[in-house]
C-alpha cells in the first residue's frame, strides 16, 4: 500500500496560478466588472415590440393606409348622408315643382324660399334629397345581398368542402348549374311573379349571388382539412356542425370579410344597372340608376342632371374597392412587419 501512495488530483482540475504565464494576462480581477446591473440598465435586453394579435395588427395597418382611412371616411359620410339628409332636408322624393324645373345647382326656390344645392330635375323635384335617397336604396340593397351571400355561401361551401367526395361533387354541379342560370332571365322572370320593388331585386340578386363565395368557401374548407386543430376536434368528438362553426369560419373570415367588400360594388352597379333598364325600383322611388336613366335624356343640356348620380356611383364603388384592396393586404400575413 505504501509503494502507490499516489496523491489523486481531481480531474479537470485547472492551474489557475499559471494563467499569466500562459497567457500573458493579467490574473487580478477588477471587483468594479461584476457590479450589479441598475434596474434602468436591465430593461436594455427586454423585448422592445409587445405581442400583439393578429386582429389587433390588421387594425393597425389599416389606420396607417391613408388611402383606407379616406375611403373609410368617404363610406361612413355616404351611410350618415343616406339616413339623415333625406330626413332633415326641406323637400321630400315626390315633391314636384313644373314651373321650377331644370335648374342648376345652388338654385333658390321662388315659392319655399329654400335652396336646391343639386339643382332640380325634369318634374322640378329636388335632385339632393333623391340622390341621398338613391344611395340608401343602394346600400340597402348592397348589405341584404351580401349578408345573405355569404351566410348561403359559407353554409353551401363549408358543407361541401368538409365532407369531400360524392357529396362534394353533387354539390358543385348543382353549383354549376345555378351559376349557368343567366341573371336577366331570373329578374325578369321575377318581375312577371312579383311587384317591381326592393324585395324583388334583393331577391333575384340573391339566387345566383351566393355561388361565388360558396367556391371561395369550398376551396378554404378544402385547404384547412389536414391541419392538426381540426383533426384533433375531430378526434374529440366534435359535431360537423360544431367544426365548421367553431373551428373552419373563423379560420377564414379575413377571406370572407375581404370577399364581401369586393362584391358590394358590383352588386350597387347591378342595382343601379337594372334601374336604368327599368326592371329596378319603381317611381315615384328614387335610385342611383333612375336619376342616370332620367340624366342620359338631357344630358346635352343639362349635364349636372346625370354627372351628380354617376359621381355618387363612382365614389361608391371606388371607395368599396380600394378598401377591399387595402384590407386584403392588411390580412395577408407574408405582408406582416
Amino acid at each position: 500500500m505504501g509503494l502507490f501512495n499516489i496523491k489523486k488530483k481531481a480531474p479537470f482540475e485547472p492551474a489557475v496560478e499559471n494563467l499569466s504565464a500562459i497567457y500573458g494576462m493579467d490574473s487580478t480581477i477588477d471587483p468594479s466588472e461584476f457590479a450589479p446591473v441598475d434596474s434602468e440598465q436591465g430593461g436594455a435586453e427586454a423585448i422592445v415590440r409587445p405581442s400583439i394579435s393578429f386582429w389587433k395588427d390588421v387594425f393597425r395597418r389599416i389606420r396607417r393606409s391613408k388611402v383606407a382611412v379616406v375611403c373609410s371616411i368617404l363610406l361612413a359620410i355616404m351611410v350618415l348622408g343616406a339616413i339623415f339628409c333625406p330626413i332633415f332636408t326641406p323637400f321630400s322624393i315626390e315633391e314636384q315643382n313644373v314651373a321650377f324645373t331644370h335648374q342648376p345647382p345652388f338654385s333658390v326656390d321662388p315659392i319655399t324660399g329654400h335652396v336646391h344645392l343639386f339643382g332640380t330635375d325634369v318634374l322640378g323635384r329636388d335632385i339632393f334629397v333623391r340622390v341621398w335617397y338613391g344611395a340608401r336604396i343602394s346600400l340597402i340593397v348592397a348589405a341584404a345581398v351580401a349578408i345573405i351571400d355569404c351566410v348561403l355561401g359559407v353554409i353551401y361551401g363549408g358543407i361541401s368542402g368538409y365532407f369531400g367526395g360524392r357529396i362534394d361533387n353533387v354539390m358543385m354541379r348543382i353549383l354549376e348549374i345555378i351559376s349557368g342560370i343567366p341573371y336577366l332571365i331570373i329578374v325578369m322572370l321575377l318581375m312577371v311573379i312579383l311587384d317591381r320593388g326592393l324585395g324583388t331585386i334583393i331577391i333575384a340578386y340573391s339566387i345566383t349571388g351566393w355561388t361565388g363565395m360558396a367556391r371561395l368557401v369550398r376551396g378554404q374548407v378544402v385547404g384547412l382539412k389536414g391541419q392538426e386543430f381540426l383533426i384533433a376536434a375531430q378526434a374529440m368528438g366534435a359535431k360537423p356542425s360544431r367544426v365548421i362553426i367553431r373551428h373552419l369560419v373563423p379560420n377564414i373570415l379575413s377571406v370572407i370579410i375581404v370577399n364581401i367588400t369586393l362584391d358590394i360594388p358590383s352588386i350597387i352597379f347591378t342595382e343601379a344597372f337594372l334601374s336604368m333598364l327599368g326592371l329596378g325600383i319603381a317611381p315615384p322611388e328614387s335610385s342611383w340608376g333612375i336619376m342616370a336613366n332620367e340624366g342620359i335624356k338631357y344630358f346635352q343640356q343639362y349635364p349636372s342632371e346625370l354627372i351628380i348620380p354617376g359621381l355618387f356611383i363612382c365614389i361608391t364603388m371606388l371607395s368599396f374597392n380600394l378598401l377591399g384592396d387595402q384590407l386584403r393586404d392588411a390580412f395577408d400575413p407574408k405582408l406582416r412587419r
